[in-house]
């Protein structure tokens, strides 16, 4: 599991860029507060190998996919939250972790870190208070 400020990282594929060439369908962990990515550890250095060949070549753009074996990697396994979920479940989730570790951080009587949990929860409340409004029907 990856974390980030906080916040477990959400699997997920999407298109990074490397000088002028797009590469596409990246196995990556975003971060649902601070928007931080990262190329999932177990892929890592052949997206390097890769982005440099296609920028080399001069390549606008490739598939990740195209080039690189990920038969057998259970790449997102370990991540807590994935894309395709409900945005509303992902947040919930992710206040429900912020909690938990703020309880912690008074039992070690951490205030830095209680004041980056509270920053964490503020915006993951604002996030969630605008999920709620896109869906005004459904309860939560």
């Amino acid at each position: 599991m990856s974390f980030c400020c906080g916040a477990s990282m959400i699997g997920t594929k999407g298109t990074l860029k490397h000088y002028r060439t797009h590469i596409h369908n990246v196995p990556i962990l975003l971060c649902p507060v601070c928007h931080r990515v990262d190329i999932h550890y177990l892929v890592e250095s052949e997206y390097e190998i890769l982005a440099e060949y296609a920028h080399g070549d001069g390549a606008p753009e490739v598939d990740f996919h195209d080039y690189v074996d990920q038969d057998g990697l259970e790449l997102l396994e370990n991540c807590v939250n994935h894309e395709n979920e409900d945005p509303m479940e992902v947040v919930k989730n992710q206040i429900d972790m912020a909690l938990d570790l703020m309880s912690v951080a008074k039992q070690l009587s951490d205030a830095e870190w209680e004041d980056q949990l509270k920053q964490r929860l503020g915006v993951l409340s604002r996030r969630r208070n605008r999920l709620r409004q896109r869906r005004p029907s459904e309860k939560y």
